[in-house]
């Protein structure tokens, strides 16, 4: 695992309440005893821009991605990829977990593209809880234009310091994560009830 992340650290920023995860039945056999499905059942991911997808059905199983988009629309998508359990979803992109390599492919149906977004699942979980963490307690201290200046900064210290360890989630300005990131620099995505929401809706 590239990033250090544990359940521990995760429920004390966060708190249980607020760590999804997913049961070992929810993967198929061949992909339950992999690290990255080991990650997802044991430490979780919280709650908020990542959401992880509950498995149903009568098989209580996640989705495979040939049942989730239409594999035909994408061309760049890697072989084998529709046996790949789906495990959430992030902006507008389903998230899949490739057994193989460990690596976490977002699926963007509108743009019929598949990314490799994160190099393993301690990626993933470790910049969802960065940019969780940033929208939950970041505040505009003093005028607005110091404000947004400081939250760019913020941004682009997460863009670097991923990148520094896995550079794919942020590896150009299309990845799911660098628009989300642009976002979040404008003063998208804050909840009314977080200190940065109350400073700019009031």
């Amino acid at each position: 695992m590239l990033f250090g992340v544990t359940r521990g650290e995760l429920a004390g920023l966060f708190g249980e309440d607020r760590l999804t995860t997913l049961p070992a039945t929810a993967f198929p056999p061949a992909v339950a005893d992999t690290e990255g499905a080991r990650l997802l059942r044991t430490v979780g991911v919280p709650t908020g821009v990542v959401t992880l997808y509950r498995p149903g059905g009568e098989s209580g199983r996640l989705s495979l991605v040939r049942e989730t988009v239409h594999l035909e629309d994408f061309e760049d998508a890697p072989e084998g990829a529709g046996e790949w359990p789906v495990i959430g979803w992030l902006l507008n992109a389903h998230l899949a977990l490739d057994p193989g390599s460990g690596k976490v492919f977002a699926f963007d149906s509108d743009e019929e593209t598949a990314q490799a977004l994160h190099t393993d699942v301690s990626s993933l979980v470790q910049v969802a809880a960065r940019i969780q963490r940033l929208l939950e307690e970041f505040t505009f201290d003093g005028d607005q234009e110091t404000g947004f200046a400081l939250l760019e900064h913020e941004v682009e210290r997460i863009r670097q310091e991923t990148g520094d360890v896995d550079p794919l989630p942020f590896h150009d300005d299309e990845t799911v994560w660098s628009v989300i990131g642009d976002e979040i620099a404008m003063g998208q995505r804050f909840t009314a009830g977080s200190p940065g929401g109350r400073a700019l809706y009031g």
